[in-house]
């Protein structure tokens, strides 16, 4: 290659690495199916908390940020992290969202102590207003994140409700996101949908005693879709349920505790059953916490050993560029479907229901919960049932019936080469002890 050519194609790069950090203001809204849609395009969120550096590397020397985006991953919670929104902060937060654009990724900045704007406190007001108009027409911002865990730290409404307003006011086209610790009741947790456009909670399980997280009697991984059902019927249908799941947090890393990672089959769990249950996005805490890190991990500045041994793995199934993920981004089907459990190794005697609904009522009563939860989707002519045994103590043979009589096919999604096989709409399974199958039919 002659040397006028290198010149004109590094011209080339350049200028298109200009025009994708000056590409148009993002444009995000909700449809009637409670799926983000970015510029128009249906989007199912995935992303961090925190991400890598904005100009951090893998540990093979590849940028961070286009390494999760090269999984499928398309979210990062960004913000102020620490300490509040002063300089440096602002600095780094456009730092992530050049990253953002760049890699087609999307920002959701933590307002932190500008999550509750008391009213009168103008010179609250004012920087929150400064901090957003800076960064609503970046392209690289996705969503707002206000107040964490309001219900339990017993945060009033007006607070909450002046930010809100000051956002609305200042951006029309970006949706506040409101998380809850796994604490309280729908009731209590309700008022605070006002709050925000998008609610979810955190939920980790893995911890030695297990489950030290939630106060519930359910101790086990199942608590996941526990909660989502909560978050489920606290949005009642009017807002998108996001749940945060566990790289690392506190219950592991405090002194006096022990460190514990979920394993792949924990982790991929973990994420079906919260999509089972109606998740219409996914947060994965804890990868920037630097005593969670290998040696090595810790001077790159996130847990590159989880990612890719368990994280990487769990995201390419679900991510923007898996044939699921088309899935993820429409309605449940209405497809009669019905579950039956022919053998259990426990002996329990066979149960049946219907559809599993992310609108299902929600029970503390976890003991009378049938033990598979599934979800039906379809896209053109394929039909997608992703279903998951949320006991830890059977393995069971599970008939499903109700899909169309001249359904064919019968692909096992990510366990190649295995199938099932269908006749008259019913095909049969084993789930063992909180599996996972994601299976997938044409007419």
């Amino acid at each position: 290659m002659s040397m006028s050519i290198r010149r004109i194609s590094a011209f080339a790069l350049l200028i298109c690495g200009l025009i994708s950090l000056r590409a148009e203001p993002g444009k995000v809204s909700i449809n009637s199916d409670q799926v983000m849609v970015i510029n128009g395009k249906k989007v199912f969120p995935i992303g961090f908390t925190m991400p890598p550096p904005p100009d951090g590397k893998t540990p093979e020397g590849k940028n961070a940020i286009q390494e999760l985006s090269d999984a499928g991953a398309n979210f990062m919670r960004t913000g102020a992290w620490g300490s509040g929104w002063n300089k440096e902060t602002i600095a780094l937060e456009q730092k992530y969202e050049d990253a953002a654009a760049k890699y087609g990724m999307h920002c959701l900045p933590y307002l932190k102590e500008l999550a509750a704007v008391k009213p009168g406190n103008k010179e609250r007001a004012k920087q929150l207003e400064y901090v957003v108009k800076k960064f609503r027409d970046h392209p690289g911002l996705g969503a707002w994140k206000g107040e964490d865990e309001p219900e339990w730290g017993k945060q009033p409404l007006e607070p909450l409700l002046t930010t809100r307003d000051i956002i609305r006011k200042q951006d029309a086209n970006h949706p506040i996101v409101i998380i809850h610790a796994p604490r309280g009741t729908v009731e209590t947790l309700r008022p605070y949908n006002q709050t925000g456009d998008i609610i979810g909670a955190d939920v980790y399980p893995v911890s030695y005693p297990p489950a030290s997280h939630s106060l519930l009697a359910n101790k086990e991984l199942s608590m996941v879709g526990d909660y989502t059902r909560t978050m489920m019927e606290t949005a009642n249908g009017k807002m998108p349920v996001w749940m945060v799941l566990q790289i690392a947090w506190s219950g592991v890393l405090k002194e006096g505790k022990t460190l514990r990672f979920p394993t792949f089959p924990q982790e991929r769990f973990m994420t079906y059953q919260a999509i089972i249950n109606g998740a219409r996005g996914l947060l994965y805490f804890g990868g920037n916490i630097e005593i969670a890190q290998s040696a090595a991990d810790a001077k790159l500045g996130w847990n590159w050993r989880f990612w890719n041994r368990v994280l990487r793995p769990v995201i390419e199934e679900i991510g923007d560029k898996s044939p699921l993920n088309p899935a993820l981004l429409v309605a449940d089907s209405k497809l009669p479907v019905l579950a039956a459990v022919k053998e259990s190794s426990s002996g329990k005697a066979p149960k049946e229901t219907a559809i599993a609904s992310p609108n299902r009522p929600f029970t503390n009563n976890t003991t009378n919960l049938f033990p598979i939860e599934f979800c039906v989707r379809e896209v053109g002519d394929e039909i997608f049932v992703l279903a998951c045994n949320r006991e830890n103590d059977s393995t069971l043979k599970v008939q499903f019936s109700g899909l169309p009589a001249t359904s064919t096919g019968g692909d096992m999604m990510f366990e190649e080469p295995r199938k099932v096989s269908i006749k008259n709409g019913k095909f049969s399974d084993w789930f063992g002890p909180f599996e996972v199958h994601v299976y997938r039919f044409k007419r």
